[in-house]
């Protein structure tokens, strides 16, 4: 018993060290400024709660949020008696009458929501808390950052001589936001405290020694707002007094205060609002009230790192890891900083922990920091690529938790869905259409041009396949098989026979948000479309396999599979973007959707399907680089995807560029804050280049874990630790010099065959080289049918890099060690 104790000791002891090995670079960003304005604010969040935190010495301002704060009311949006007209609409398509299908489609669904309707509701901010500091106006020696690996924005300055410092978090542990001032001198901290709020409906006030505000949110289109919010504010003090006025608390001459914060709505889920938001803010108020704040830093602490420290990346430092990070974002294109790339990796990991914690909402359009009762497309879910985007990087990121508030939403959508599937489109499961907002609306938003894409379920529903072939968590399986079984009898009883090829196509919808004529854009088969209800058909199939039941149903979409159209290549040499070869070699527009074929899903590869990649590729040349954030993120991925780091790294400098002053716009960018921009922010371009990074080191589709698929030149020497793969494979280890693998420890968490892929040859215990299809049911490629080849195309084939796969029999538990030869 004493020897296993030892061991244990020993173990700890190496996996602290290893950790301390692998964290030998600040992550932080840091400033010698204040923030003149919210792209230059931190942000900190703890799922729940966020806020933006602006350094300011003299009147410091604490942007507030709570996931929970939509304008509107409970209710879906379905439109009555539209059936006829999609059904017109399919038949006009099928005539070749797109002009006359797309005015249809207008006036069924017009582009301003019909005085009965709505297009979703925004979310928004519960306002600010000011901390007003008299005579702070003039200071000096000044300093302000966020530490990601601890979840923590804290600021230091000087006035007469007196060095003041704050620090703030939103606990993990408390669900508080958290203020600690100090100063080197006692008797030196006099300030206020009140509150502002946007909203139509707010106050503040004081009840004894708190302060309390107050809202409700805002009315739009026909809903009335009807989430109520409240906030309560508590002062702990080291020496000083404090009092109170009618709207503020006023602390004088303390050495120490912590301010304590809790914020809550009524909201209890997407149909029911019962909570009592004083009541709940209270209690959590009065719960952490009776720890000192030692113990809820170091709670806080335990519960934000036992996700945090799972990965650890170093591709190198130099001296510009020093400077200021705005400085960093201006001089990245011209200065050799791959810290930078390291921080705005786990910068991506630290705000999808900080935004998207289980129990709570999903990240939404700006995670969950937002300041305007009416933001940019509203800040809600939009699911034709962007909501997606913000998951990519959860599980490969070992972040797996951070996923469960989007399965959540999903079983939501899953039953609100069925509206729209019945009334819309007379079918059985359920669908949504490219947005959904805190009351899980599913019906088609900003009208027929742009919303007439009835795909939202099908691509959501992936990331419950993706959790599982991650995770092999089969009781999860059972628990969301209806979903997925939903999504899937909508494209059964959806699809349509087109009159050409008797394929089965979805029709009437979009490839999202672009056009092939002037004004047009509702089609039938569109190649998304297609890969989309592929990928929801296999899906249905293994999953059906893995729980041993509903084989008939399983069945019935291995026959629509089957008829379902391949994939095409234009003579332009370029994937089709439509069911026709359409496509437009000037056409630069943001979204690339018929690429999802090449990530996220993994319907072609560089190995695999070289003639389908290199079409691929052609696509992305013509579409070009700079774009919006978010798309400049998915092309990140894709350039990785084919094997290219070089290109990739490109498009990472190109996000890594300062974003332009100008509030709208397609040119993408980075904010002083390392927030993405689309501008304006959007968070979703965050999420898509960490996943990019992780793409760019470990890829496990296609078969196999591919290491060091796309490493760019300048990554010259690094390491990294906890990246995770399909099958339940976990990088330990992963070590590089001179763009070649050195080693790589690998933890199978599930056991079962491990197949490796690498372009320096292996050595290790047990490695043999890989023949036939790889066994493990968790790798299982999708067979797609052939490509059809335009006889104009002009295919000059890929320059695959030489490449060598291994297998190797795993133990569930076991970890495997191997070299380069």
């Amino acid at each position: 018993m004493k020897i296993e104790k030892y061991k244990k000791i020993v173990g700890l002891f190496f996996l602290v060290l290893a950790a301390a090995k692998g964290n030998t670079q600040e992550l932080k960003l840091q400033y010698d400024k204040p923030a003149s304005n919210w792209n230059e604010a931190l942000p900190i969040g703890n799922g729940r709660l966020g806020a933006m935190i602006f350094g300011n010495p003299a009147k410091e301002e604490l942007q507030l949020n709570e996931e929970t704060i939509w304008a509107g009311e409970p209710g879906n949006n379905i439109p009555k008696n539209t059936y006829h007209n999609i059904e017109a609409i399919r038949k006009l398509i099928f005539e070749s009458k797109y002009k006359e299908a797309q005015d249809l489609a207008n006036k069924t669904f017009p582009r301003q929501a019909p005085s009965d309707l709505n297009y979703g509701m925004p979310y928004q901010t519960a306002g600010s808390l000011w901390l007003d500091f008299p005579d702070h106006d003039n200071f000096s020696h000044y300093k302000r950052d966020l530490d990601i690996e601890k979840a923590m924005t804290s600021l230091s300055y000087k006035v007469n001589g007196i060095t003041y410092k704050r620090e703030f978090f939103t606990s993990f542990a408390d669900d508080v936001l958290i203020v600690k001032l100090t100063a080197d001198k006692k008797n030196s901290i006099s300030f206020s405290i009140t509150s502002t709020s946007p909203q139509l409906v707010s106050k503040v006030k004081t009840e004894g020694n708190r302060l309390v505000f107050e809202g409700t949110s805002g009315t739009n289109d026909n809903k009335i707002g009807k989430v109520h919010y409240t906030g309560q504010v508590n002062c702990v003090l080291k020496g000083g007094t404090l009092t109170s006025t009618i709207d503020k608390l006023v602390i004088d001459k303390a050495d120490e205060v912590v301010i304590q914060i809790s914020l809550a709505t009524n909201f209890k889920n997407y149909s029911d609002l019962s909570e009592n938001p004083f009541q709940k803010s209270k209690t959590i108020l009065e719960k952490v009230s009776q720890k000192n704040y030692k113990t809820v830093y170091r709670d806080h602490l335990a519960a934000y790192q036992k996700y945090f420290n799972r990965v650890r990346l170093n591709i190198g430092d130099s001296p510009q890891s020093k400077k200021t990070t705005d400085v960093r974002i201006n001089e990245f294109n011209t200065n050799y900083d791959p810290q930078l790339v390291a921080l705005y990796f786990q910068f991506g990991r630290y705000l999808l922990i900080s935004s998207s914690q289980p129990g709570g909402q999903p990240a939404n359009l700006q995670g969950i920091w937002n300041h305007k009762l009416s933001p940019s497309w509203d800040s809600k879910y939009t699911v034709n690529i962007n909501t997606e985007m913000n998951y990519w990087p959860a599980e490969a990121t070992n972040l797996s938790e951070m996923h469960q508030p989007l399965f959540s939403m999903l079983k939501d959508l899953a039953v609100t869905g069925q509206e729209s599937a019945k009334e819309m489109y007379h079918a059985r499961g359920w669908n949504m259409h490219h947005n959904t907002d805190l009351w899980r609306i599913t019906g088609v938003v900003d009208g027929g041009f742009y919303g007439l894409w009835p795909m939202g379920g099908a691509w959501l529903t992936q990331h419950l396949w993706q959790h599982y072939v991650y995770t092999g968590d089969t009781e999860f399986l059972k628990e969301y098989y209806p979903v997925m079984k939903g999504a899937a009898q909508f494209y059964l009883d959806v699809l349509q026979e087109e009159p050409q090829k008797k394929w089965l196509v979805v029709s009437p919808s979009i490839s999202p948000e672009n056009t092939y004529q002037s004004g047009v854009g509702v089609s039938a088969g569109t190649t998304m479309d297609n890969q989309l209800v592929f990928d929801v058909f296999n899906n249905i199939i293994n999953a059906s396999k893995v729980l041993g039941s509903d084989r008939n149903f399983a069945d019935s979409a291995a026959v629509a599979l089957k008829r379902l159209p391949p994939m095409q290549i234009g003579h332009h040499s370029q994937v089709q973007e439509w069911l026709q070869d359409w496509d437009k070699p000037n056409d630069k527009h943001r979204h690339i959707s018929h690429l999802y074929g090449l990530f996220p899903s993994g319907q072609l590869s560089p190995f695999r399907t070289p003639e389908l990649a290199e079409a691929a590729k052609n696509t992305l040349i013509s579409r070009g680089d700079v774009s919006t954030g978010w798309s400049m993120g998915w092309k990140v991925n894709w350039w990785a995807r084919l094997l290219d780091g070089n290109k990739a790294y490109k498009l990472i400098k190109d996000q890594l560029r300062p974003a332009p002053t100008e509030s709208k716009g397609e040119s993408g960018g980075t904010y002083p804050n390392l927030f993405d921009a689309h501008p304006p922010f959007q968070i979703d371009g965050n999420f898509g280049c960490t996943a990019g990074i992780t793409e760019m080191l470990l890829q496990s589709y296609d078969g196999v874990v591919h290491l060091l698929p796309a490493l760019p030149d300048e990554w010259i020497k690094g390491n990294i630790s906890g990246l995770r793969a399909q099958g339940g494979f976990e990088i330990g280890e992963m070590k590089w010099d001179k763009g070649k693998i050195i080693s790589v420890t690998i933890k199978s968490n599930l056991g079962g065959n491990l197949r490796l892929r690498s372009y320096s040859k292996l050595k290790g215990k047990g490695l043999i080289a890989a023949k036939g299809l790889n066994p493990n049911f968790f790798f299982k490629i999708p067979q797609i049918q052939n490509s059809i080849i335009s006889e104009k195309a002009k295919l000059i084939g890929l320059d695959n890099p030489i490449a060598f796969e291994y297998d190797i029999v795993t133990a569930k538990g076991g970890c495997y060690t191997f070299y380069a030869e």
